[in-house]
């Protein structure tokens, strides 16, 4: 039996103009790893939302075809029903975690399940373990980051250990790191439990080496579904913008085939003459080198000149010694002092949970530190990683004028929707 059927499923939003699915037809069976791709309003999300139920019997709208999971027909079976056989995560975790602590939001669903208190357990340690979750099991989920969320929800989702998983973006707000060990760990799961995989993910190539099967989706429509070495052939000749970074580049290099992943790229380019030796190597022809012909990198400190090219001493943002401590919890932010200049653009990175999210929401003072001060020179605009939380309005011409969405390339949806 397949673990998900989709047949000829066609779906429009209520008061939608356009469907945001066409005519759907696809299968996965037991122990698949499937990656759904396609660009931004292509209906992956929608497909995710039919496939767990929440596609009509949330969201309610047109509704053709079918969709059964594990046996389930979604049209006669709800989501709660669907939930107990397909585990759910989407891109948004604050909307999914609802407990007070990690080890009752791990519980919640197990408990539903009326699984005895010794399985519900065992089945806490053992995906907190696999997770990396077990040093926050007693934390308050309030005061997770969102990457830290987003490992709880997914966490919650494969506790029970379901049959299928699908996954929305799962690592959107997870830092490279974390993302590339959250997509391994996913193929670890579906090899080792045997649990089918549907998984929607922009950076593809994160996840192709992992992947049974491509399956792309255009306004709403299946258009093509191949291994991923024959998806990277088809998208360099139907859709360029879904190419992996390494495809583009090896095709540029007129070189074929397009690597799905580091050790096909090192084989083509081994192939062609084009990669050296091994590291060892390489690093022993580096040792051999007189120390005065190796490269130094050189670091010297300046003050911030403006685009006058004159020093500017008042910043527009500063940090003086910040501290954020939770009661009853750990440090935040210990000690940070910074600056920013006008017209400076600075990345702000670090692991999950390392605090960046909080310093952004001191800056704009949504947080007052427990030591030091925050300064600004003005205005602090903040877009924090949930922008569903700043919509006010039903249609976009409400939220924003049309000078503002020209400027955001939006004209085009700044009509009626």
């Amino acid at each position: 039996m397949s673990v998900l059927e989709v047949e000829r499923l066609s779906y429009r939003y209520p008061g939608a103009t356009a469907p945001a699915l066409s005519d759907v037809s696809l299968s996965i069976e037991p122990g698949e790893f499937c990656l759904l791709a396609g660009l931004s309003a292509s209906g992956k999300s929608t497909l995710v939302r039919a496939a767990c139920g929440l596609v009509p019997h949330f969201h309610g709208g047109d509704f053709s075809g079918r969709v059964t999971v594990v046996g389930l027909d979604t049209r006669e079976h709800g989501p709660a029903a669907i939930g107990a056989l397909a585990g759910t995560v989407f891109q948004d975790p604050e909307t999914q975690v609802v407990m007070g602590t990690v080890r009752a939001e791990l519980a919640l669903g197990l408990e539903n399940l009326g699984r005895s208190p010794a399985s519900i357990a065992r089945a806490i340690e053992e995906v907190a373990l696999a997770l990396g979750l077990a040093p926050l099991l007693d934390r308050a989920t309030h005061e997770l980051s969102g990457g830290e969320l987003q490992r709880v929800a997914l966490a919650a989702a494969l506790a029970p250990r379901p049959r299928l998983v699908l996954l929305d973006e799962p690592t959107s707000q997870l830092d490279p790191v974390a993302g590339d060990e959250l997509i391994w760990l996913l193929r670890r799961l579906n090899q080792e439990w045997d649990t089918a995989v549907l998984l929607i993910e922009h950076r593809l190539e994160r996840c192709l080496a992992a992947a049974d099967r491509v399956i792309v989706l255009d306004r709403g429509r299946v258009v093509s579904d191949a291994d991923p070495g024959t998806f990277l052939q088809w998208a360099a000749a139907a859709s360029p913008p879904l190419q992996t970074p390494a495809a583009r580049m090896f095709a540029n290099l007129g070189l074929t085939p397009a690597p799905v992943g580091v050790r096909q790229a090192r084989g083509t380019l081994r192939a062609h003459g084009l990669l050296e030796g091994s590291e060892d190597e390489r690093s022993g022809r580096a040792a051999e080198q007189a120390p005065g012909d190796r490269p130094r990198a050189r670091f010297r400190a300046r003050p911030w000149r403006g685009a006058g090219g004159r020093a500017d001493a008042t910043p527009a943002l500063a940090m003086h010694a910040v501290w954020h401590e939770l009661r009853d919890g750990p440090s935040i932010l210990r000690g940070v002092d910074f600056s920013l200049h006008a017209g400076e653009r600075v990345a702000l990175l670090g692991r999950n949970g390392a605090g960046k999210s909080t310093l952004l929401r001191h800056a704009a003072a949504l947080l007052a530190p427990t030591r030091g001060r925050v300064e600004n020179d003005g205005r602090v605009a903040l877009l924090l990683q949930n922008p569903n939380d700043y919509f006010l309005h039903e249609r976009v011409r409400e939220e924003a004028s049309a000078a503002a969405l020209e400027r955001a390339g939006l004209s085009a949806v700044g009509g009626d929707q």
